[in-house]
């Protein structure tokens, strides 16, 4: 089964973005646990947990059909020792707060090495950094993004991902998110089903489909290879349709939370049901 849904806003309450994913028809959805433009959030209340809980409950959202994510301002691989403790801090906080919510995941970028430090070394604090996250907190798996490789980002390459997932000690509490958008403008084609078949292939012998814990679907404006993260909406892009209808129909994809991040959140329950209707062509094929 597939889980489909949107990256929404829980503004006005973390419970909203229950409300506003059951809106859209998605059976999963994506959300930030706080402003993810700042450092520092209050302390979630036993009233916003209990809430959170219980629209999540009213609208029939599993933990395993939602893909929280962490504050953009978070570099696990920062260079300079003060800002990298800020930011496992920081991190660690975000943990709690899934933990808290009942959450047991949650998505972030790797980091970069802001070319202070090799991209070895940089690969190795990330690994650290979730080492300490986790055993400052308990239920959640660390689900890393592979990123667009902009500027001096990790996590563009499967091998960045492979090398991260190494370096933790509880493998049981690691896992990744593949981004299409992300992967294209890295350099991983998906234009063809024949493309798809070879970059999930290669995903497959690098990482490991066992650690796939959830995708983000979106399309790109950007072109092929230019390691520039630029979203679009599905089939108005550089990408097209064919891998969304692909992910749609391989088995290797249930189970998981596929997030839109596209452009336009007008036509999220458009997009939502056009890839809901890719499933069902499936099943009854």
């Amino acid at each position: 089964m597939k889980f489909i849904g949107a990256h929404v806003s829980a503004s006005g309450g973390l419970e909203n973005a229950a409300i506003r994913a059951h809106e859209l028809e998605a059976t999963a959805f994506a959300l930030f646990t706080k402003n993810q433009r700042q450092w520092r959030a209050a302390p979630l209340t036993s009233e916003i947990i209990d809430s959170f809980k219980s629209a999540c409950e009213k609208y029939h959202y599993g933990p395993g059909q939602i893909l929280p994510h962490d504050s953009y301002l978070i570099n696990l691989g920062h260079p300079v020792e003060e800002a990298l403790e800020k930011s496992r801090e920081a991190f660690i906080d975000e943990m709690v707060r899934c933990q808290d919510l009942g959450l047991t995941l949650l998505n972030f970028h790797p980091g970069s090495h802001l070319k202070q430090i090799p991209e070895e070394e940089c690969l190795k604090r990330i690994a650290e950094s979730i080492n300490i996250a986790l055993e400052k907190s308990e239920g959640v798996t660390a689900v890393i993004e592979n990123t667009a490789g902009q500027g001096s980002n990790l996590g563009f390459r499967f091998e960045h991902l492979a090398a991260i997932i190494d370096g933790v000690e509880d493998k049981s509490r690691v896992g990744v998110c593949i981004d299409t958008c992300h992967a294209f403008a890295a350099g991983y084609d998906l234009r063809t089903e024949e493309d798809c078949e070879n970059t999930f292939s290669e995903f497959e012998r690098i990482v490991g489909f066992k650690y796939l814990r959830g995708m983000h679907l979106n399309d790109a404006k950007s072109e092929f290879g230019s390691r520039v993260d630029r979203h679009n909406s599905l089939g108005l892009g550089n990408i097209g349709h064919t891998p969304f209808s692909w992910i749609m129909r391989d088995a290797r994809f249930d189970g998981i939370p596929l997030i839109l991040e596209t452009t336009n959140p007008d036509i999220w329950a458009e997009e939502i049901a056009w890839l809901k209707a890719q499933q069902h062509e499936e099943a009854t094929a």
